[in-house]
């Protein structure tokens, strides 16, 4: 995560008016509203104040900044520590220390394939290639739909199931490249 030193410390500012000037020009040069006008950034306001002040309230406050934005980007990072009064290097590494957390968009689906030893010996590689087919992209990448998100998982425990490949927070094991069509045909929106 790079640094903007531009970027004064301290309080969020409040909603429809910004402490914060280079934020303003930055909100416009993206074309997007600033952040004061940005119904998400009043919701996440109303967050920190409720937990500004409380110690080890942060991965709530991420939990609940996720639930309003759908990921964790920089900008949001930066905002939660400003928010908060701490180090954005602690929120980032939050973030990317505990896999709930994202840092890219994730689609309506996440679909995780397992590359543990277990499932990775049992072909989850094979269904890893099959998965990138059947939905048209890579790992890391969402469907232009916003319909999947494509994402590879560490061990979930479920080994005596390998390979498995889950979908939001259903399990589906002891799969071939050939059910993927099937399984993901449960989700797809008709």
């Amino acid at each position: 995560m790079k640094s903007d030193n531009t970027i004064k410390r301290g309080r969020a500012p409040s909603p429809g008016k910004s402490d914060y000037p280079v934020r303003e020009r930055a909100d416009r040069e993206k074309g997007g509203p600033p952040r004061g006008e940005d119904q998400r950034f009043q919701k996440l306001d109303k967050v920190l104040t409720e937990y500004k002040g409380s110690p080890g309230t942060l991965i709530i406050v991420l939990h609940k900044a996720q639930e309003i934005f759908g990921y964790l980007p920089e900008e949001v990072q930066i905002y939660i520590a400003e928010g908060l009064d701490v180090p954005v290097s602690k929120v980032y590494g939050v973030v990317t220390f505990y896999s709930l957390f994202s840092t890219v968009p994730r689609g309506r689906h996440r679909v995780g394939v397992c590359l543990g030893t277990a499932c990775y010996v049992k072909g989850a590689a094979n269904l890893r290639a099959e998965l990138e087919k059947e939905l048209g992209i890579h790992v890391e990448e969402i469907t232009r739909d916003g319909q999947f998100n494509l994402e590879v998982t560490r061990c979930i425990g479920a080994c005596g199931l390998a390979p498995i490949v889950t979908v939001d927070d259903n399990v589906h094991g002891r799969l071939k490249p050939e059910n993927v069509s099937e399984i993901l045909g449960r989700y797809r929106l008709h």
